[in-house]
């Protein structure tokens, strides 16, 4: 019996943080999926994954993050792409979490970073309202662990004191998908959004309008 709906924040509750990747790679003439290929390489230890556990600051990364580019053999910008990463909120996403949390424990889970001494939720005011629609948020800049690591679910689940098995979880990285998959957890990849809610739906067995 599903208890708990985890739901992840960039891609699912607001516009896919790809589509500013894949505009950022054409304003400075780099490949298609530069940028997350660059991401996927080195996962666990790169600049990003080491920004998203607050283990550099925003300051760092930049340097970090833009050399790791020129060894790949291109140009970017990492303070402008991370300023240009908050997204715009998808009102009918929003909606079907404030219809879980009528009946269910919510929690957000997102990969984010610090900048100014605040979180990534905590400087976008628009990040701060709908966080603020869940019973628990776990931030990987404020936990130290990023997801796909399985601490992170494990935290999550402890917070709103269920078991992975009475929990779905929605991403747009199957990579994300795949630990909480393992750990028991019913989950759903966002790629269409209509289609994502048709499937939380069957889930959780009320509808989400």
């Amino acid at each position: 019996m599903i208890k708990a709906a985890l739901f992840d924040f960039g891609g699912v509750l607001t516009s896919s943080p790809f589509a500013v990747f894949a505009a950022h790679e054409r304003e400075r003439g780099l490949p298609e999926g530069f940028l997350r290929r660059l991401n996927a390489t080195n996962p666990d230890a790169n600049a990003w994954a080491q920004l998203e556990r607050a283990e550099i600051s925003a300051g760092e990364f930049a340097g970090l993050f833009e050399a790791e580019a020129r060894a790949a053999g291109g140009e970017v910008d990492a303070a402008l792409l991370l300023g240009s990463l908050a997204g715009e909120p998808l009102p009918v996403m929003i909606a079907a979490v404030a219809c879980c949390k009528e009946r269910l424990r919510t929690a957000l889970l997102t990969n984010n970073w610090v900048g100014r001494d605040r979180t990534f939720l905590d400087a976008f005011g628009e990040a701060r309202e709908i966080s603020a629609l869940f019973d628990v948020v776990v931030q990987s800049a404020v936990v130290g662990v990023r997801k796909p690591d399985a601490r992170f679910y494990e935290m999550a689940c402890a917070q709103l004191s269920v078991a992975p098995a009475e929990c779905v979880f929605l991403d747009d990285l199957g990579v994300n998908l795949k630990t909480a998959r393992h750990m028991g957890m019913t989950t759903i990849k966002v790629v269409d959004h209509a289609t994502a809610l048709a499937e939380l739906e069957e889930v959780v067995g009320f509808p989400l309008a």
